[in-house]
């Protein structure tokens, strides 16, 4: 039996065995045979370092409508079993895409049409206010630090999500949530996808 299965802990009544590296596609293969529409989105995760919101975020994406979650292969928590426990089972629906280089994938999605979105919480942009009307990429940065620089400097526009002055921050899952609503109010046709 592998070293690393937890048996103390609450399996719902059965235990599997997978592979969670085998959930990841290669970026290039997923997006040439990408359709790419109006109605298309994408969520890159900047350097995530907790398990607990990259299933989240995947969770998410689901839920909204978004075509494929790009994952960097370093300085990234990796998909564990604790990722795709938290994504409720989600990871085995939203295509998950390991992309070497977060700035190099940005440029080529900007290339294919795609419209960069950083989420950064003193951006001056209101995200209630966006016509998100082109395929869009929404990047999320590292819970401590936030989208590196270089990520931010590629971004086509940064948005904020406004909140009570009283409140400091939302987590990064809780801000990609309300992000990738904001989008699929505009798109409901992302809704109607079949996992």
């Amino acid at each position: 039996m592998p070293h690393d299965i937890d048996l103390s802990a609450v399996h719902q009544g059965f235990i599997g065995l997978i592979s969670p590296g085998k959930l990841l596609r290669e970026y290039r293969e997923f997006i040439d045979g990408l359709s790419v529409g109006p109605d298309t989105a994408l969520v890159v995760l900047g350097e995530l370092q907790d398990p607990q919101n990259v299933g989240a975020i995947i969770r998410s994406a689901a839920a909204f409508g978004i075509a494929g979650v790009l994952i960097p292969e370093h300085n990234q928590a990796p998909i564990t079993g604790t990722v795709v426990k938290v994504s409720a089972g989600m990871a085995f629906r939203v295509p998950l895409v390991s992309i070497g280089n977060v700035n190099t994938t940005a440029r080529d999605l900007k290339e294919r049409g795609f419209w960069i979105y950083g989420l950064e919480g003193n951006a001056p942009k209101n995200i209630a206010t966006e016509k998100f009307d082109a395929p869009a990429v929404f990047i999320l940065g590292n819970e401590a630090t936030g989208i590196r620089l270089k990520t931010r400097e590629l971004c086509d526009i940064l948005l904020s999500i406004p909140m009570n002055p009283g409140c400091e921050s939302l987590n990064v899952s809780a801000s990609a949530a309300v992000a990738l609503y904001a989008w699929s109010t505009q798109h409901p046709q992302a809704l109607k996808k079949k996992l």
